[in-house]
């Protein structure tokens, strides 16, 4: 006898269906797992087999096979465990039900316990997407499967719990939709920013427009303390883009159960000893590396120079596509990246090049071996380029608090609110990603404002990526300043931020 169950699998960020179909045949007794299974895939035989007995349940005997379709992608996980055990117990008669609505996640134990799994969430509008009505999951994967909606979604704890609500001896309750409560604690605030009124502008303009931006400056500067707090001045997600954060970190097994809806936009700080894959996204199943993870947030690279160029250079495609293609011998997937790449660096190994020159311990190669690691392609792609100075005993001994974030926030807000009008639904959601078409039709220069770029083209040698990034910048100058066209003044804003002292050597 044959049954099918439905279930489902990944790839990327997106779900498919996977049927499992369960052959019981006589012969001598076996178990067999085909539709190219991974190594936790194949193990769910030995699970399968103890949870079934320990559930109280008679193991089929004689030739058992399981076939995951289509066969011709591979399956990784321990997702199958639950779908494979009620299609056994269908298919011998033990449970009698309805199934055909129905869709089934869950790794099993040795004793018939449900265990959570990950990528639920992605796996959820999947199912709700391919028609399925009821959705059976582990008990903590409710809440997070309630956020696709449109789905009756079952808390399993145990399979005897399952079997027993398929046979109508004692139904589950259905998961409530979970709804968000109020976030953890504050942010880090710009109130505690003494003085570097330049650089913390240069921080609203970047939180403003969705702007990339490299802080440049010696140690102690508080470079990395304002790189810190620009999740603080962001706007809040959309639903939408908190679904997409959500899914990747399911995804990447960082989801916490008690807050199933990621509601805060994310800040990821990779060490610089981090790997190229580490970053871009891979791995054995392919999961999704830190400037996926960083999607919708925030990327803060700490001390730049100090990663693996190789693995600095993994970022030049996501600036400029906003997703990331990772490609292994077990497949090949795309994850979005559309995230703020913020960075830290010192101007020299000693960090004390071009502002004190008694500290400074390096020589003219020496300083240029160390900026040497950057690319000037990787720099190219960084839309504003600050110069953090440090600071002197007046400003750091003043007591009164600078500008909080949540008023720094306001204007952002405010300008992001422009952009949105601006592009409507269907275009681009801040000036950063603006296309050629939209700079044309928003981004028209008069005369004045054409011979300020063009003189800054001339004497820096910008390049074509350069001269539409000092543009989108100074759009977003011009939108936090609540005017509607680009002018002389806020190009030069905009041009002000990509000559770094320190970095031309």
């Amino acid at each position: 006898m044959v049954s099918h169950i439905r279930s489902l699998a990944l790839e990327g960020i997106y779900g498919y269906e996977v049927a499992v179909e369960c052959d019981l045949a006589r012969g001598l007794p076996g178990f067999e797992l085909v539709g190219l299974p991974g190594a936790a895939v194949r193990e769910a035989r030995d699970r399968v087999r103890s949870a079934v007995k320990n559930a109280g349940f008679r193991f089929p005997e004689g030739r058992i096979t399981v076939n995951l379709a289509p066969a011709d992608r591979r399956k990784d996980g321990t997702v199958y465990d639950l779908p494979i055990s009620v299609g056994l117990l269908s298919a011998c008669g033990q449970i009698f039900a309805e199934l055909e609505n129905c869709a089934f996640l869950g790794e099993l134990s040795l004793s018939g316990q449900v265990r959570p799994v990950r990528g639920v969430l992605p796996m959820a509008l999947a199912a709700r997407a391919l028609g399925v009505q009821e959705l059976y999951v582990p008990k903590e994967n409710a809440p997070e499967a309630t956020l696709a909606g449109g789905l009756t979604v079952y808390p399993v704890e145990e399979l005897g719990q399952l079997a027993d609500h398929l046979c109508g001896r004692r139904r589950l309750e259905p998961a409530p939709v979970w709804t968000p409560e109020p976030s953890g604690g504050p942010l880090p605030d710009f109130a505690d920013v003494k003085g570097q009124e330049q650089v913390k502008r240069a921080a609203e303009i970047a939180a403003a427009g969705g702007h990339h931006l490299l802080l440049v400056g010696p140690p102690g500067s508080g470079k990395s303390m304002i790189a810190r707090r620009i999740p603080s001045i962001l706007p809040e997600m959309t639903r939408d883009e908190a679904l997409e954060v959500t899914q990747l970190l399911s995804i990447a097994g960082q989801l916490r159960a008690d807050r199933p809806l990621a509601d805060r936009r994310p800040f990821r700080a990779p060490h610089h000893t981090v790997s190229a894959p580490a970053l871009a996204g891979g791995g054995a199943q392919l999961r999704p590396g830190e400037i996926s993870l960083a999607h919708r947030g925030v990327l803060f690279l700490d001390e730049l120079p100090e990663f693996a160029r190789d693995t600095l250079e993994v970022l030049r495609q996501p600036l400029e596509d906003g997703q990331v293609q990772v490609s292994r011998v077990a497949g090949t997937v795309t994850y979005p990246s559309r995230f703020m790449l913020v960075c830290a660096m010192n101007p020299c190994k000693c960090g004390w090049y071009g502002y004190n020159a008694a500290r400074c311990r390096c020589s003219a190669g020496e300083v240029r071996r160390y900026l040497g690691r950057l690319s000037g392609p990787l720099l190219d792609r960084i839309d504003l380029q600050v110069e953090v100075p440090a600071l002197d005993f007046e400003a750091l001994s003043q007591r009164r608090p600078g500008e909080t974030s949540a008023a720094i926030r306001a204007r952002v807000e405010a300008a992001r609110e422009r952009q949105r009008c601006r592009f409507g639904p269907d275009g681009p959601d801040c000036n950063a990603h603006m296309g050629q078409r939209e700079l044309r039709e928003h981004c028209a220069l008069d005369e004045r404002a054409s011979a300020v770029l063009r003189g800054a083209y001339d004497r820096l040698g910008l390049t074509a990526r350069s001269y539409d990034r000092i543009l989108r910048v100074a759009r977003t100058i011009a939108d936090l300043a609540g005017e509607e066209r680009v002018g002389a003044r806020h190009l030069a804003e905009a041009i002000g931020y990509r000559t770094v002292k320190a970095l031309t050597v």
